[in-house]
């Protein structure tokens, strides 16, 4: 992206008045990709807080996160920006900055002690040229492992601590032929994150801060790494015939329906279970599945504001900014979406029993592992994908993957 594109695209910097406005004179359009049961219902919690501001949150909600951040970032590029975008936390916001077509939101920030309460690894992902461009509005853990509790009871299985404890059920379940082992869909961004669980669980912080921090192509080359792509192609048997292009949160409902024994996913599947109405610990438990050296990923959602040359849109923004970070808000939207706050000052006794979880290992510095959003930059997270994706459907070896891994990673150096 070129700073030449950005010429014709004019900046009118404006100041935030604190006087009361008109619904009429504060509206916002908002780009986002939440459209599950579960997201719908969370991003209301912020659609509900901004009309009772007095604005008008005008909803532009496209499936897919791929799909709605490109209409969002083209949109902008172009001159007819939309008031908020959401964006994945870490580097994807990166090329609009450069272009300057971001309002910071270093003041409001400040004023509301952002940096005090916030882990430094979101602070450092939402801040480019020593301000604040993005609005951290959650985190998402996004290597948890969700399972129907009944399932498990049915083969007399405890809840699974290690990648070897969980292959130990799978093969359970999967000698009784009852249910499909591991609910699964069969994307390119899922087959990533089952992936990045494996290679944190099994592999440690060491080799998931090493392959997509550092960029390490013998670490990629090594004995440990060809075991993490040993046992991530081995799931492939346990999951079903129907897994290609399947949705998230349709084999998140296979759980919840006792169709299936546990999945891997990020924090935002249990907005599903929540939905249909189920209790963590009585109908379905969550863990984090580590050999001892691992973590907890950290990945989750921001918000992000085009430049405006309207005062009121500019107004309407910094309302946004400041109300998706209120302690009420935060609460009320983690009770939907499944994260958990971004915010470590609120009152968490609301919660249940999995984002309780997920506070405690956010407590714990040692646990905190940025995502690979954070690590790397979209350009070596895509190509790293395909790889994945090559390994995962076709007769790959592990051998050969690790080679066209550390490829990867010496292109992108």
């Amino acid at each position: 992206m070129k700073r030449t594109l950005f010429a014709s695209v004019a900046i009118v910097a404006t100041a935030w008045a604190s006087a009361p406005v008109s619904a009429e004179e504060m509206k916002a359009e908002v780009i986002h990709w939440w459209t599950s049961g579960g997201e719908a219902a969370a991003v209301k919690v912020f659609a509900d807080q901004f009309n009772k501001a007095g604005g008008t949150w005008i909803d532009s909600a496209v499936a897919g996160a791929a799909n709605a951040r490109n209409a969002a970032i083209s949109r902008t590029v172009a001159g007819n920006p939309p008031t908020a975008m959401q964006l994945n936390t870490g580097k994807q916001f990166d090329e609009l900055v450069e272009g300057d077509l971001l309002a910071d939101v270093d003041a409001i920030a400040t004023e509301g002690n952002w940096k005090g309460v916030m882990p430094a690894a979101i602070i450092a992902a939402a801040t480019r040229k020593g301000k604040m461009y993005a609005v951290p509005i959650n985190i998402h853990g996004q290597n948890w492992l969700w399972y129907n509790k009944a399932v498990l009871a049915s083969v007399g299985a405890d809840e699974p601590k290690t990648w070897n404890d969980a292959i130990t059920i799978l093969d359970k379940l999967k000698a009784e032929g009852k249910v499909i082992p591991l609910a699964f869909s069969g994307q390119k961004n899922w087959e990533q994150n089952l992936f990045n669980a494996v290679m944190i669980g099994a592999g440690g912080a060491q080799m998931w801060t090493g392959i997509l921090g550092k960029r390490d192509t013998s670490l990629a080359q090594s004995a440990e790494f060809k075991a993490v792509a040993v046992t991530y192609k081995k799931l492939k048997d346990y999951v079903d015939a129907g897994a290609p292009g399947r949705n998230w949160n349709d084999a998140t409902n296979m759980v919840i329906q006792g169709k299936a024994g546990m999945q891997i996913m990020g924090d935002w599947a249990k907005g599903e279970f929540i939905a249909a109405g189920k209790v963590p610990e009585k109908d379905y438990g969550c863990t984090v599945l580590s050999n001892g050296s691992g973590g907890y990923v950290m990945g989750g959602d921001v918000f992000v504001f085009p430049k405006a040359k309207d005062p009121s849109t500019t107004k309407a923004q910094m309302t946004l900014a400041r109300l998706m970070l209120t302690p009420e808000t935060q609460i009320q939207f983690a009770l939907k979406k499944g994260s958990i706050p971004v915010r470590s000052d609120v009152d968490a006794s609301a919660l249940d029993a999995c984002a309780q979880k997920g506070m405690r290992y956010v407590a714990d510095k040692a646990q905190q592992m940025p995502s690979g959003d954070m690590l790397a930059p979209p350009a070596l997270i895509g190509a790293l994908q395909d790889a994945i994706s090559q390994y995962w459907n076709t007769s790959m070896s592990a051998d050969e993957f690790s080679a066209k891994v550390a490829a990867v990673l010496k292109s992108q150096e």
